[in-house]
């Protein structure tokens, strides 16, 4: 149960800080629908992840892990479709400087969004789970 629980914190706290990171991934409803997402998106990655990573391992192994992400997009797809409160927005990123940097200025469709925000998403969540280990 402990497990579960943290599992549901930690997808609590990555969607949160993936919607206040990325303005292409926004939520209405408050906190109710960000619960209720970070509770499908625990039965997603408890149950419908490890049938992705099977299904897509002759490619993972033919680009060498290059492609696990893969499944990781299409979870957050299927959070979008289940909780219509979630939406992926394309937007216009201004681009950015950083240190001599330049991150040039794009305009992002839903497809690069996505994938942006599982990147996000799995990073703060393999950080917070690294934390409670």
């Amino acid at each position: 149960m402990k497990t579960i629980l943290r599992i549901i914190l930690i997808n609590f706290t990555s969607l949160w800080a993936t919607t206040q990171i990325l303005p292409g991934l926004s939520y209405s409803g408050g906190i109710k629908t960000l619960f209720l997402g970070a509770l499908a998106f625990a039965v997603i990655n408890i149950l419908l992840i490890p049938i992705l990573r099977i299904l897509l391992l002759p490619l993972n192994l033919m680009t060498i892990g290059i492609f696990s992400w893969i499944s990781n997009v299409l979870a957050l797809f299927v959070l979008i479709n289940f909780v219509p409160q979630f939406k992926l927005i394309p937007f216009y990123f201004t681009g950015a400087e950083i240190n001599g940097f330049i991150i040039p200025s794009i305009n992002l469709s839903i497809l690069w969004v996505a994938i942006i925000a599982s990147c996000i998403i799995g990073i703060i969540t393999h950080f917070l789970q690294w934390l409670s280990h």
